[in-house]
Protein backbone atom coordinates (compact mmCIF):
# COMPACT_ATOMS: atom_id res chain seq x y z
CA UNK A 1 0.00 0.00 0.00
CA UNK A 2 2.79 2.45 0.85
CA UNK A 3 4.27 2.11 -2.62
CA UNK A 4 0.86 2.72 -4.17
CA UNK A 5 0.31 5.82 -2.05
CA UNK A 6 3.73 7.11 -3.05
CA UNK A 7 2.93 6.45 -6.71
CA UNK A 8 -0.36 8.35 -6.35
CA UNK A 9 1.40 11.35 -4.82
CA UNK A 10 4.09 11.26 -7.51
CA UNK A 11 1.39 11.19 -10.18
CA UNK A 12 -0.33 14.10 -8.51
CA UNK A 13 2.79 16.16 -8.90
CA UNK A 14 2.97 15.13 -12.56
CA UNK A 15 -0.66 16.10 -13.07
CA UNK A 16 -0.03 19.45 -11.36
CA UNK A 17 2.89 20.15 -13.70
CA UNK A 18 0.95 19.18 -16.81
CA UNK A 19 -2.06 21.29 -15.86
CA UNK A 20 -0.57 24.36 -14.21
CA UNK A 21 2.96 24.73 -15.53
CA UNK A 22 3.07 23.13 -18.97
CA UNK A 23 -0.65 23.59 -19.72
CA UNK A 24 -0.34 20.31 -21.60
CA UNK A 25 -4.03 19.54 -21.26
CA UNK A 26 -4.35 16.67 -23.80
CA UNK A 27 -1.43 14.87 -22.12
CA UNK A 28 -3.02 15.45 -18.72
CA UNK A 29 -6.25 13.60 -19.56
CA UNK A 30 -4.98 9.98 -19.26
CA UNK A 31 -3.01 10.89 -16.14
CA UNK A 32 -6.11 12.46 -14.63
CA UNK A 33 -8.33 9.48 -15.48
CA UNK A 34 -5.95 6.99 -13.87
CA UNK A 35 -5.45 9.28 -10.88
CA UNK A 36 -9.18 9.87 -10.47
CA UNK A 37 -9.98 6.14 -10.60
CA UNK A 38 -7.79 5.48 -7.57
CA UNK A 39 -9.97 7.64 -5.29
CA UNK A 40 -13.17 5.92 -6.41
CA UNK A 41 -14.53 2.39 -6.15
CA UNK A 42 -12.69 -0.20 -8.25
CA UNK A 43 -15.79 -0.73 -10.42
CA UNK A 44 -15.47 2.82 -11.76
CA UNK A 45 -12.78 1.78 -14.25
CA UNK A 46 -12.67 -1.53 -16.10
CA UNK A 47 -9.55 -3.59 -15.52
CA UNK A 48 -7.38 -4.18 -12.48
CA UNK A 49 -6.17 -1.06 -10.70
CA UNK A 50 -5.51 0.05 -7.16
CA UNK A 51 -8.38 1.78 -5.38
CA UNK A 52 -7.68 3.88 -2.27
CA UNK A 53 -11.47 4.03 -1.85
CA UNK A 54 -11.64 0.23 -1.60
CA UNK A 55 -8.52 0.04 0.55
CA UNK A 56 -10.08 2.32 3.15
CA UNK A 57 -13.78 1.51 3.04
CA UNK A 58 -14.04 -2.21 2.26
CA UNK A 59 -15.63 -4.20 5.05
CA UNK A 60 -16.93 -1.28 7.11
CA UNK A 61 -20.35 -1.95 8.62
CA UNK A 62 -23.25 0.55 8.55
CA UNK A 63 -22.62 1.35 12.23
CA UNK A 64 -18.95 2.03 11.52
CA UNK A 65 -19.78 4.24 8.53
CA UNK A 66 -22.25 6.26 10.58
CA UNK A 67 -20.04 6.58 13.68
CA UNK A 68 -19.24 10.17 14.70
CA UNK A 69 -16.01 10.62 16.74
CA UNK A 70 -16.23 12.48 20.05
CA UNK A 71 -13.58 14.97 18.94
CA UNK A 72 -15.53 15.90 15.80
CA UNK A 73 -18.78 14.97 14.06
CA UNK A 74 -17.35 13.95 10.67
CA UNK A 75 -18.36 10.34 10.15
CA UNK A 76 -17.10 8.25 7.24
CA UNK A 77 -20.59 8.51 5.72
CA UNK A 78 -20.54 12.32 5.90
CA UNK A 79 -17.07 12.45 4.35
CA UNK A 80 -18.19 10.24 1.46
CA UNK A 81 -21.24 12.47 0.96
CA UNK A 82 -19.10 15.61 1.08
CA UNK A 83 -16.54 14.23 -1.41
CA UNK A 84 -19.31 13.34 -3.84
CA UNK A 85 -21.11 16.68 -3.54
CA UNK A 86 -17.93 18.72 -4.04
CA UNK A 87 -16.94 16.73 -7.12
CA UNK A 88 -20.47 16.87 -8.50
CA UNK A 89 -20.89 20.64 -8.34
CA UNK A 90 -17.38 21.59 -9.44
CA UNK A 91 -17.19 19.22 -12.39
CA UNK A 92 -20.75 19.54 -13.68
CA UNK A 93 -21.48 23.19 -12.98
CA UNK A 94 -18.15 25.03 -12.86
CA UNK A 95 -16.46 23.05 -15.64
CA UNK A 96 -19.31 21.81 -17.83
CA UNK A 97 -22.04 24.38 -17.11
CA UNK A 98 -24.36 21.39 -16.97
CA UNK A 99 -26.73 19.78 -14.49
CA UNK A 100 -25.59 18.25 -11.24
CA UNK A 101 -25.81 14.47 -11.03
CA UNK A 102 -27.59 15.11 -7.71
CA UNK A 103 -30.43 16.87 -9.52
CA UNK A 104 -30.64 14.85 -12.74
CA UNK A 105 -30.67 11.55 -10.87
CA UNK A 106 -33.12 12.70 -8.16
CA UNK A 107 -30.57 11.61 -5.56
CA UNK A 108 -32.05 13.73 -2.78
CA UNK A 109 -35.00 11.35 -2.59
CA UNK A 110 -32.87 8.24 -3.03
CA UNK A 111 -30.49 9.32 -0.27
CA UNK A 112 -33.46 10.09 2.01
CA UNK A 113 -32.02 13.41 3.18
CA UNK A 114 -33.00 17.08 3.13
CA UNK A 115 -29.54 18.52 2.44
CA UNK A 116 -28.65 19.90 -0.99
CA UNK A 117 -25.42 21.77 -0.14
CA UNK A 118 -21.87 20.48 -0.33
CA UNK A 119 -21.65 20.05 3.45
CA UNK A 120 -19.32 22.89 4.46
CA UNK A 121 -22.33 24.88 5.62
CA UNK A 122 -23.53 22.21 8.06
CA UNK A 123 -23.55 22.55 11.83
CA UNK A 124 -22.25 19.70 13.96
CA UNK A 125 -25.83 18.65 14.68
CA UNK A 126 -26.64 18.65 10.94
CA UNK A 127 -23.61 16.46 10.21
CA UNK A 128 -24.59 13.96 12.90
CA UNK A 129 -28.17 13.90 11.63
CA UNK A 130 -27.13 13.26 8.03
CA UNK A 131 -24.79 10.50 9.20
CA UNK A 132 -27.67 8.82 11.02
CA UNK A 133 -30.31 8.93 8.28
CA UNK A 134 -28.55 8.82 4.89
CA UNK A 135 -29.25 5.73 2.78
CA UNK A 136 -25.80 4.13 2.61
CA UNK A 137 -26.46 2.00 -0.47
CA UNK A 138 -27.66 5.07 -2.32
CA UNK A 139 -24.68 7.07 -1.02
CA UNK A 140 -22.15 4.75 -2.65
CA UNK A 141 -24.24 4.61 -5.82
CA UNK A 142 -24.39 8.42 -5.96
CA UNK A 143 -20.63 8.77 -5.58
CA UNK A 144 -20.08 6.20 -8.33
CA UNK A 145 -22.49 8.06 -10.61
CA UNK A 146 -20.61 11.30 -9.96
CA UNK A 147 -17.30 9.62 -10.78
CA UNK A 148 -18.64 8.22 -14.04
CA UNK A 149 -19.95 11.63 -15.09
CA UNK A 150 -16.59 13.24 -14.30
CA UNK A 151 -14.77 10.76 -16.54
CA UNK A 152 -17.15 11.33 -19.43
CA UNK A 153 -16.79 15.08 -18.99
CA UNK A 154 -12.98 14.96 -18.92
CA UNK A 155 -12.91 13.26 -22.30
CA UNK A 156 -15.21 15.73 -24.08
CA UNK A 157 -14.41 19.00 -22.32
CA UNK A 158 -13.29 22.06 -24.26
CA UNK A 159 -9.78 22.10 -22.82
CA UNK A 160 -9.30 25.80 -23.57
CA UNK A 161 -11.38 26.70 -20.51
CA UNK A 162 -8.87 25.07 -18.15
CA UNK A 163 -6.51 28.04 -18.35
CA UNK A 164 -9.20 30.47 -17.13
CA UNK A 165 -11.08 30.78 -13.83
CA UNK A 166 -14.62 29.38 -13.76
CA UNK A 167 -17.07 31.85 -15.30
CA UNK A 168 -18.82 34.13 -12.75
CA UNK A 169 -22.28 33.00 -13.86
CA UNK A 170 -21.34 29.39 -13.10
CA UNK A 171 -20.16 30.36 -9.63
CA UNK A 172 -23.43 32.20 -9.09
CA UNK A 173 -25.34 29.08 -10.10
CA UNK A 174 -23.84 27.21 -7.13
CA UNK A 175 -25.37 29.79 -4.81
CA UNK A 176 -28.68 29.94 -6.68
CA UNK A 177 -29.04 26.15 -6.62
CA UNK A 178 -28.24 25.92 -2.90
CA UNK A 179 -25.10 23.88 -3.48
CA UNK A 180 -23.00 26.51 -1.68
CA UNK A 181 -24.76 28.19 1.22
CA UNK A 182 -23.82 30.57 4.03
CA UNK A 183 -21.48 30.30 5.90
CA UNK A 184 -19.61 28.46 3.13
CA UNK A 185 -19.80 31.19 0.46
CA UNK A 186 -16.01 31.55 0.75
CA UNK A 187 -15.86 28.49 -1.51
CA UNK A 188 -17.05 30.60 -4.42
CA UNK A 189 -14.16 33.03 -3.93
CA UNK A 190 -11.73 30.13 -3.58
CA UNK A 191 -12.81 28.34 -6.76
CA UNK A 192 -13.17 31.63 -8.62
CA UNK A 193 -9.64 32.66 -7.70
CA UNK A 194 -7.93 29.78 -9.51
CA UNK A 195 -7.82 28.48 -13.04
CA UNK A 196 -10.35 25.80 -13.87
CA UNK A 197 -7.45 23.34 -14.18
CA UNK A 198 -7.28 23.40 -10.38
CA UNK A 199 -10.70 21.73 -10.27
CA UNK A 200 -9.11 18.59 -11.68
CA UNK A 201 -6.36 18.81 -9.08
CA UNK A 202 -8.34 19.44 -5.92
CA UNK A 203 -12.08 18.67 -5.93
CA UNK A 204 -11.76 15.65 -8.23
CA UNK A 205 -8.52 14.09 -6.94
CA UNK A 206 -6.67 15.57 -3.94
CA UNK A 207 -9.82 16.43 -2.00
CA UNK A 208 -11.19 12.84 -1.89
CA UNK A 209 -7.68 11.50 -1.30
CA UNK A 210 -7.37 13.66 1.83
CA UNK A 211 -10.78 12.67 3.19
CA UNK A 212 -10.16 8.97 2.54
CA UNK A 213 -6.90 9.36 4.45
CA UNK A 214 -8.86 10.88 7.36
CA UNK A 215 -11.17 7.85 7.36
CA UNK A 216 -8.12 5.58 7.24
CA UNK A 217 -6.83 7.17 10.45
CA UNK A 218 -10.21 6.45 12.08
CA UNK A 219 -10.13 2.74 11.25
CA UNK A 220 -8.55 1.52 14.53
CA UNK A 221 -11.38 3.22 16.43
CA UNK A 222 -14.04 2.03 13.96
CA UNK A 223 -12.86 -1.57 14.19
CA UNK A 224 -13.72 -1.53 17.91
CA UNK A 225 -17.37 -0.65 17.27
Amino acid sequence: MESQLKHWNDQHQLLRRLLLQDKAYPQAIPVFLDHHAAVHAAKLQAGAHWSWHAEVLSGLTPDQLRYTPKNGPHSAAWRIWHMARIEDVTMNVLLADGTQVFASGKWRDKLEIDSVGVGNEMSNADIVRLSEIINLKALFAYRLAVGKRTRALAQRLNLDILSRPPAPDRLQRLSDEGAVQPPALWLLDYWGGHSAANLWLMPATRHPFVHLNEIKRLLPKLKRI
